[in-house]
């Protein structure tokens, strides 16, 4: 998701400006393109500078990948791809690209163009990029129609890394090597071509006819609304502006609304491993949470349950370990090593390791929702005056990633997506070394752990490694698991395919799926 996650739920948007290419006709001109609404913001169209689900959820749309995950899949298949395969001792990789892809401006998608993709990805490196999911690829060659990789370490999760959209092929005609696109026009190869593209408002999708690859189908023209908080994307759907509301209710109205009793309206609702943490700085060793101490003193004093109920209205559900439940080697760590908000063990742990009270932080957070879940941890941690929290507020999501790329805050809320199915993904990318979350953390064992866990394609011998990695973290507490949510979509009754949005562990967000219900003459 990319960090993910990154998308709030209460969270930003992005809406649009026209862009170089001309508008292109809809099939039916009289009903207009299927309006989607979402809180979910957008960092860049360019592949190689979004990391978020906002991007990401564009990206499966206008990009292809090698590969690509059916809905509910676990396992990756062909897109791009006509055949991918390991051809060593799990360090090489090797796929044939098809033969009769183009990109939407006519130019051929070949191994060349694959190369360039991930190639610039590392060459750029951009801090809100996906650069971190790539961090043991050495190399990439082309030879005629063949794309091998070429990677520093076994990993048996490259299929499932390639998959997601940091994946995603582009022109090399049209994307530079060193920097992002700066054009507004973004030419890919996927089922939807960008036909319009406002900044901060809106995009507008039309089918793309020269589409080859894994989707069976041809979808409807889509237009994505972007809002600034999930109020706004409530105030447009009952203001009858938009057709689907995507990431964007509010928890009160989720908790209340029950599917069939308002004729008007129709709910998606799927189980979700979208985790929400608390972000600690642990460096350098002047900040207030460099010490461990301090860092467990925090996870003594959230109260888990009190977010759910009194912020989120049960929508969500306590969370207690680094990897969510529902993904192979889930635990309960932070459950078992911390008590629940216990002002006298966390007391007793500063004074232990020499910290006077109160620990002066900076909370960060964003708007809408997130301001009150904001609160309610400031509430908690300077309860019996242990910590005295200084909230900053951050609306916008592209700025709110640089301060925290910055080192501004001492502590920062964040919403993680998963990037693929399994839990690999809430691993190097959250606690390896280079990882996403700039709070300067790493660890040596942590290291050796992830290397083990991508020794072998059967993935079940991953578990033990995996559960040592949750026991690590929350001795060190570099984060705090705080929730679990569930994912929501409300839809106009005439409105089919809407369960598709509910984004499953692959993150790909299926807008060609959606239809309108033709009534009876």
């Amino acid at each position: 998701m990319k960090r993910r996650s990154l998308g709030i739920a209460v969270g930003a948007c992005a809406l649009l400006a026209a862009c170089g290419y001309p508008f292109l006709s809809f099939a039916t001109q009289e009903e207009g393109p299927i309006v989607v609404g979402t809180a979910n913001s957008l960092t860049h169209l360019d592949p190689a500078g979004g990391y978020d689900s906002g991007s990401w959820a564009l990206y499966s749309n206008i990009y292809q990948s090698l590969l690509t995950f059916d809905p509910g899949a676990t396992v990756p298949r062909p897109d791009a791809a006509e055949s991918c395969e390991f051809t060593g001792p799990l360090t090489t990789y090797r796929c044939k690209v098809r033969g009769d892809l183009t990109f939407s401006n006519g130019h051929p998608v070949t191994a060349e163009a694959v190369k360039h993709s991930f190639d610039r990805i590392l060459a750029i490196r951009d801090p809100l990029g996906p650069s971190p999911l790539f961090a043991n690829l050495r190399s990439v060659e082309a030879s005629g129609p063949f794309v091998t990789f070429h990677l520093t370490t076994p990993d048996a999760t490259w299929p499932f890394k390639i998959a997601t959209p940091a994946g995603s092929i582009v022109d090399p005609a049209e994307f530079p090597r060193d920097g992002l696109r700066t054009l507004r026009t973004f030419p890919g190869s996927g089922p939807y071509v960008l036909s319009s593209y406002e900044k901060g408002a809106r995009i507008v999708l039309a089918p793309n006819p020269a589409y080859r690859g894994a989707v069976p189908k041809e979808g409807k023209p889509v237009e994505i609304r972007y809002y600034p908080t999930s109020q706004e994307v409530e105030k447009a759907w009952n203001a009858k502006k938009i057709d689907v509301a995507h990431a964007g209710l509010t928890a009160a109205t989720l908790a209340t609304v029950e599917n069939g009793k308002d004729p008007d309206v129709r709910f998606a609702v799927g189980e979700s491993t979208v985790a929400r943490y608390l972000v600690l700085n642990t460096g350098p060793s002047n900040r207030p949470l460099a010490s461990v101490a301090a860092r467990r003193a925090i996870a003594a004093l959230v109260n888990r349950g009190r977010l759910a109920e009194k912020v989120f209205k049960d929508t969500v559900s306590p969370l207690y370990s680094l990897v969510p439940r529902g993904v192979t080697g889930h635990s309960t760590d932070f459950y078992d090593v911390y008590p629940e908000s216990d002002p006298q063990w966390a007391a007793r742990c500063l004074r232990d390791a020499g910290i006077s009270t109160p620990v002066r932080i900076k909370l960060g957070h964003q708007a809408g929702s997130a301001a009150v879940e904001a609160n309610e941890l400031k509430r908690q941690l300077e309860k019996n005056e242990i910590f005295r929290v200084e909230l900053v507020e951050e609306p916008d999501w592209v700025k709110y990633q640089e301060r925290q790329k910055s080192g501004e805050f001492d502590a920062y809320v964040l919403q993680w997506n998963p990037d693929f199915p399994g839990p690999d993904t809430f691993v190097q990318p959250l606690v390896g070394s280079g990882n996403t979350l700039h709070n300067s953390y790493s660890s040596a064992k942590i290291d050796a752990a992830i290397e083990a866990t991508r020794r072998s394609v059967d993935r079940n011998k991953s578990i033990e490694p995996f559960r040592s990695i949750q026991r690590m973290v929350a001795q060190d507490a570099p984060l705090i698991p705080l929730w679990q949510k569930k994912n929501y979509v409300a839809i106009r009754p005439t409105i089919t395919g809407s369960h598709y949005l509910v984004a499953d562990d692959s993150g790909v967000w299926r807008l060609w799926e959606l239809g309108r219900q033709r009534s009876a003459d």
